[in-house]
């Protein structure tokens, strides 16, 4: 590791910011509206075997790659010989730039949700979040103000910025979360919001459901962008690496799993569906909180939504992160420049996603995908194209890479530099046995799906398990 690069000065500061990283909008907005679509306690079940049998060995290659290199995904495949596969490391360099040009916009709302809830001000219902979205202006304030705080962060090294801030993000990102589960436990029909997360009806599994929970496991946790290849860069070589990524995956896990006690018990004490997608958070769930009164509403909406904030803020942070560490790594600018200078082109690339939502109608109404009833805004297809299509086919990949070309051998001795106990046990044998069949096998299957669902109109998933 060069002093030049820095690095994490701590196991656990490594351990929270790469869980800071994984812990996002996509633990506390989107999971609760996934499990709400399919069918509830079900869902977690699948979603958790999946975050362990899928996402985690995939993210014990992750960082092994990295830290072996000391490198930016892009470097990293060519310091190990194999620079044809160093297009793995751009595709998730062009995920986390167009990822995050609309995750900042999306923190945006959220910290905007905040200010407004602490001011009195309450965005009940779609056609107040439509005209609240549309105020680009406003909206593009909080973003400024989001990116500038995320390139402040990262523009201060890794364990002066990141590391840093993600021990201070995550332990009160906790503690928010649990203060709002004690009180929703309060709520009148909150044991009926639990009874729905967690007893399972079996019957409610679908094909959707399945590919629903598999596509969540795998993206709530940061996996095939790069992020975690750029933070095991920065991870000394007695690490133990298969720990670490079982604690990162159980922090991640924990945060969803919460963030279910925290929103059913609030969207079942006012006989809202629990089924009500994406629009659950940023629609609804503020008419729960204003239904609260004047001053316990302020408190406890303003509360949540900064707990949204905080989420989104861990998670922007790594992903500014790779583009300014391959900067710095190949083009030899110092991380200050690198930093700001990235943060901004960024920003820009957002633009039209920020004018999406209301301010424009040519980017409202960007693109319909075949088999769709309706045109999509231009940030939900982005969000199609990084999210849903660039990041199972760099987890399909990688794990192809570290077993196939990379080969088993290295792979494992690299493993065994941190933990030399792992040689020859049975965790040892399943990270290997899941990156040579399970991971390709089930990312392709994804990736596959998503191309022919998103762009071809065709529901391979529901033709094949009904």
């Amino acid at each position: 590791m060069t002093a030049q690069r820095g690095g994490f000065s701590t196991r656990i500061g490594f351990i929270l910011a790469a869980a800071g990283s994984a812990v996002g909008l996509g633990n506390i907005w989107k999971f609760p509206f996934e499990v709400g679509k399919g069918g509830g306690a079900a869902f977690v079940v699948m979603y958790l075997a999946f975050c362990f049998i899928l996402c985690f060995p995939v993210m014990v290659a992750e960082i092994s790659i990295g830290r072996k290199t000391q490198l930016n995904p892009v470097g990293a495949f060519k310091s190990l010989g194999y620079k044809r596969w160093s297009i793995i490391g751009y595709l998730g360099l062009a995920s986390g730039i167009l990822i995050l040009s609309f995750y900042n916009v999306v923190a945006a709302w959220a910290f905007g949700y905040f200010i407004d809830i602490l001011n009195g001000q309450f965005s009940v219902g779609g056609e107040a979040f439509g005209a609240y979205t549309a105020d680009w202006i406003k909206i593009g304030g909080y973003a400024v103000i989001f990116m500038i705080g995320t390139a402040f962060v990262v523009s201060k090294g890794i364990s002066g910025g990141i590391e840093k801030a993600a021990k201070i993000l995550m332990p009160t990102l906790f503690i928010m979360i649990l203060g709002l589960i004690v009180y929703a436990m309060t709520l009148p029909n909150a044991m009926e919001g639990l009874k729905f997360y967690l007893v399972p009806e079996f019957s409610e599994i679908t094909g959707p459901v399945v590919y629903s929970a598999l596509g969540q496991a795998f993206f709530s946790l940061s996996l095939g962008m790069g992020a975690l290849i750029t933070y095991g860069s920065y991870v000394a070589k007695d690490n133990n690496i298969v720990s670490s990524a079982a604690s990162i995956t159980l922090v991640d896990v924990g945060v969803a799993v919460l963030a279910g006690f925290m929103i059913f018990p609030f969207v079942f004490s006012q006989g809202i569906e629990p089924n009500g997608g994406p629009g659950l958070i940023f629609a609804t769930l503020p008419g729960v909180f204003q239904s609260l009164g004047d001053v316990l509403g302020i408190v406890v909406g303003a509360l949540f939504f900064l707990l949204l904030s905080f989420a989104a803020f861990t998670s922007t942070i790594s992903l500014l992160e790779v583009p300014t560490a391959y900067v710095v790594d190949e083009h030899k600018v110092s991380r200050t420049k690198a930093c700001w200078g990235v943060a901004i082109a960024i920003f820009v690339v957002g633009i039209p996603s920020l004018l999406s939502y209301g301010a424009s109608e040519s980017l409202g109404e960007f693109i319909q995908l075949p088999g769709t009833d309706n045109p999509m805004p231009f940030l939900d297809f982005v969000g199609v194209i990084a999210n849903d299509t660039f990041l199972p086919l760099g987890g399909f990949l990688i794990a192809v890479f570290t077993i196939y070309v990379w080969r088993k051998e290295n792979f494992n001795k690299e493993l065994a530099e941190g933990d030399a106990e792992i040689k020859g046990s049975w965790l040892q044998s399943y990270v290997n046995f899941a990156l040579s069949y399970i991971c390709p096998i089930l990312l392709g299957v994804i990736f596959i799906v998503t191309v022919f669902d998103k762009f071809f109109g065709v529901k391979l998933m529901s033709m094949l398990l009904g």
